[in-house]
């Protein structure tokens, strides 16, 4: 491991394999050109070009407008998900135009023109008669909570008063529209507003739907709804009270009166939504309160890749069995933010060189393209979450240590 303190500019970087997309190109039938405000705050230490693996993944999956696309879906889809990430990177890479463009069409296209009056639909693309438009109305929490978050943190570092109450009015719908009262549990996330309690005593849940800074973060610049602080004490049991042989699952039920049990539809299976868990367990500032619990909680996440020399794909967590496969690049990306909180650095340096080989060999899709951002462009140093949960992005400090 190499510590580098860069100050002004961003450390220099080589990007993580994979050949550049056409997302740019591809058809974005239906949406129209946006116009960007103007930057009003106070000159960034950092530019956008600054940050290659940025200005690759516009390259890639961004159009024009700012519609994030999952290039090689067969309906060309885009989810809440990609513009909810893709506004937070382009606020750590201090790249207004972008961000207005990315949220311009994601009110206008997923939120039916007004992010304060809906919230957005989890999915749009090609309908099979052709027709660009929404595929399914429903909400995804985790979108909601990190467009939320991004605006709220985006109106204090741009000093936009529009981003603050838009993302003001987003979070209070996160609060009335995707929780619920759990008997034992308390206010807890569900990961849409409608689907997610199939009886008077069960809830659905998605472990990696939480991540404990952001709703940490927009407590803090949110001090009025105690709501927040309700939601965040039962996130640490939705966390690790999912996971009972340290491994999360993509999905969970949760009885009242027996507590969590595996979900029939995923059978209690841990992969592609899970690796998040890791991922925001790693991303926390280690002063968090819920830091210490999840690094060591999860450590049988981090002895199997010390043992086997990459996460595995996919995991039963009722009893820990790993299936034959390793997980992509985009999951060795994911763990190393994980492996260098719990000191493990040359294990996380390791997973970096794997995820590198691979992409050599393996064009990097679009889902982990956006690990790589957050768990490299953490490493570099390019952003951390404090320990309120709010974010200090590299182009707001003087000078960061970067963790390489």
């Amino acid at each position: 491991m190499a510590v580098m303190t860069t100050c002004g500019a961003a450390a220099a970087e080589m990007p993580v394999g994979g050949s550049a997309n056409t997302a740019n190109t591809a058809n974005t039938a239906n949406t129209t050109n946006t116009t960007n405000t103007t930057n009003t705050a106070s000159p960034a230490i950092c530019t956008p070009s600054e940050w290659p693996r940025w200005q690759q993944f516009k390259r890639d999956f961004l159009s024009a407008d700012g519609r994030v696309i999952d290039v090689g879906s067969a309906d060309s889809r885009t989810v809440s998900e990609g513009q909810s990430y893709a506004l937070f990177f382009a606020l750590v890479a201090n790249d207004r135009p972008a961000f207005d463009a990315i949220l311009q069409w994601t009110e206008r296209h997923l939120a039916q023109g007004d992010l304060t009056a809906h919230l957005p639909a989890w999915l749009w693309g090609r309908a099979d008669d052709g027709q660009w438009q929404v595929l399914d109305a429903n909400a995804s929490s985790d979108a909601d909570l990190w467009i939320a978050y991004a605006l709220l943190e985006a109106g204090r570092a741009w000093r936009e008063r529009s981003y603050t109450a838009r993302g003001a009015v987003l979070a209070r719908r996160v609060l009335d529209e995707e929780t619920a009262s759990v008997p034992g549990l308390g206010l807890t996330l569900l990961p849409g507003p409608a689907g997610f309690h199939p009886a008077s005593d069960v809830w659905r849940v998605n472990p990696s739907y939480s991540p404990p800074q952001v709703i940490r973060g927009i407590a803090t610049r949110l001090p009025d709804d105690a709501r927040w602080t309700r939601l965040l004490a039962s996130t640490g049991h939705v966390l690790t009270d999912t996971a009972p042989h340290g491994f999360a699952p993509d999905w969970a039920l949760y009885r009242a009166k027996q507590g969590f049990a595996p979900d029939p539809q995923t059978q209690a299976e841990s992969a592609y939504n899970a690796i998040r868990v890791y991922l925001w367990a790693g991303l926390l500032d280690p002063r968090d309160p819920l830091a210490p619990a999840l690094l060591a909680h999860f450590a049988p996440f981090a002895n199997f890749i010390a043992a086997h020399g990459a996460p595995p794909e996919k995991v039963d967590t009722t009893n820990a069995s790993v299936s034959a496969n390793m997980g992509n690049a985009g999951f060795s990306v994911a763990a190393a933010p994980f492996l260098d909180a719990r000191g493990e650095h040359a294990l996380a340096d390791a997973q970096i060189a794997r995820a590198e080989q691979l992409n050599r060999t393996t064009p990097i899709g679009y889902y982990s393209s956006v690990l790589s951002l957050f768990a490299l462009g953490w490493r570099d140093g390019r952003y951390r979450f404090a320990a309120d949960g709010t974010l200090d992005p590299q182009w707001s400090s003087p000078c960061r240590v970067a963790v390489q």
